[in-house]
C-alpha cells in the first residue's frame, strides 16, 4: 500500500517510528514533515496529508499530533477525507469498516508506539463493509442538509 505519514512536532519521534514500521511491512510511505522537532501548526501537516490522500498519490494517510485530536480536525476538513482519531485497535477496525475512513489520526501524548502499531494494523487489514453503511458515508461527502 501507499501510505502518507504527517504529524507536528509532538508527534515527530512516533512519526518515525511509524514510517519505519510500515516501511518494514513492505509498505511505500511518503513521510511528509516535519523534517526536524521544532515547533510546527499542525493544520500545515494536516492539510497537506489530505492533499496527498485526496489526489490518489497515497491510499490512505496516518496523522500524529500530541493528541491526534487537532490534525483529525485539519485533515477532516477536506471534503475527500474521512479521517479517524482512534486510541485502540477496536476502534481502528471500526473506522474502516463502518465509516470507510481513509486516514487515521493518533495522539503521540495518549497512546504508545506498541499500541499505535496496534491500531494501524488493525485499519490497515480492515475492508469497508458497504451494505447499510455506505449510504451513511455517502451523506458524509455528499450533505443533504
Amino acid at each position: 500500500m501507499r501510505i502518507a505519514i504527517a504529524s507536528d512536532h509532538a508527534a515527530f519521534d512516533l512519526k518515525a517510528e511509524l514510517r519505519d514500521y510500515l516501511i518494514g511491512l513492505g509498505h511505500e510511505v511518503a513521510d511528509l514533515g516535519p523534517v526536524t522537532p521544532d515547533r510546527v501548526d499542525y493544520p500545515d501537516y494536516g492539510y497537506k496529508l489530505a492533499d496527498v490522500v485526496a489526489a490518489g498519490t497515497a491510499e490512505f494517510g496516518v496523522a500524529l499530533c500530541g493528541s491526534g485530536i487537532g490534525i483529525a480536525i485539519a485533515v477532516n476538513r477536506h471534503p475527500a477525507l474521512r479521517c479517524a482519531q482512534v486510541a485502540e485497535p477496536y476502534s481502528a477496525r471500526l473506522a474502516r469498516e463502518h465509516n470507510n475512513a481513509n486516514a487515521i489520526a493518533l495522539g503521540a501524548r495518549l497512546i504508545g508506539a506498541d499500541m499505535a502499531k496496534a491500531c494501524l494494523d488493525a485499519f490497515l487489514a480492515a475492508q469497508f463493509q458497504g451494505g447499510r453503511h455506505a449510504g451513511r458515508v455517502d451523506k458524509l461527502t455528499h450533505p443533504t442538509c
